[in-house]
């Protein structure tokens, strides 16, 4: 698997935002096992301690947990999930904002234009 990285941010973050990514869009699913920490930095590229640091975030922001002897989990609770998914999505409602809004567009005339792109 092809997956670059840019120099912007810390490697580990970057895996962070991806494995998140996956587990939001139901890649992943509730309670489903992860892979290994050894098969996730093989299918990145990255060093096993890299992917390690990675997932260690993303238990502390709930989203996976650890069954001892058994491995790593996506979290079962949805709400939880579904709450991170939205937040997600406001965040890169933000972002588009804030670009319309340097181009001179309104929040109407923004609306509009996404409208439109449907």
């Amino acid at each position: 698997m092809d997956h670059p990285f840019t120099n912007d941010r810390p490697i580990y973050v970057q895996l962070v935002e991806r494995v998140e990514q996956a587990i939001l869009t139901g890649q992943y699913r509730p309670d489903e096992k992860l892979p290994s920490v050894r098969e996730f930095a093989s299918m990145y590229q990255v060093n096993p301690n890299t992917m390690q640091k990675a997932l260690q975030e993303l238990e502390r922001k709930k989203l996976i947990y650890t069954e001892r002897t058994n491995g790593k989990f996506v979290s079962d609770n949805c709400s939880l999930i579904e709450k991170a998914r939205d937040q997600h999505a406001a965040e890169i409602v933000r972002r588009c904002l804030g670009e319309l809004d340097a181009l001179g567009y309104g929040v109407e005339e923004a609306i509009a234009l996404l409208k439109k792109g449907e």
